[in-house]
């Protein structure tokens, strides 16, 4: 892992994706895609506070109305930032994200209950594979 730079975060599906971290407003880049606002502890505890899909990050990030929030409140020390210009790929990928990290910021598309299923079928698909083997090794599903 790279302090600064590029980090990875993985979803719920286990599908890897590499963001740019950013520190400044000169490093949020034009364009869409996927942005976390991550807590850093000891310089390698990373902690998404919140996580969320923009079709400009430039309009979106910076004045982005729970920013204040995660720096002054929560201690937000960065930005992380995907391009994706597809926008299914981005709503796939946020709630991809937002279920496996489950923000303190975010109070949507968290499962809370076996029929609480993503609504897309590639998230769907792996959800209930990843169920069927946590229940099959230690007698659990993942989730309540």
């Amino acid at each position: 892992m790279i302090v600064f730079g590029a980090h990875p975060w993985y979803g719920e599906t286990g599908q890897k994706y590499k963001f740019n971290v950013t520190l400044t407003d000169h490093g949020i880049p034009e364009g869409g895609g996927i942005y976390v606002f991550v807590r850093r502890r000891f310089v390698f505890f990373l902690k998404p506070l919140y996580i969320g899909k923009a079709t400009n990050f430039r309009g979106r990030v910076l004045g982005h109305e729970r920013w204040a929030e995660a720096w002054w409140i929560r201690g937000a020390t960065e930005r992380h930032i995907l391009k994706e210009p597809n926008a299914r790929q981005r709503a796939r990928i946020e709630e991809d994200l937002i279920r496996h990290y489950q923000p303190v910021m975010n109070d949507i598309l968290i499962p809370r209950g076996v029929h609480d299923a993503p609504n897309n079928k590639h998230l769907a698909k792996a959800w209930r594979r990843k169920r069927f083997w946590n229940r099959f090794w230690w007698g659990k599903p993942h989730i309540n």
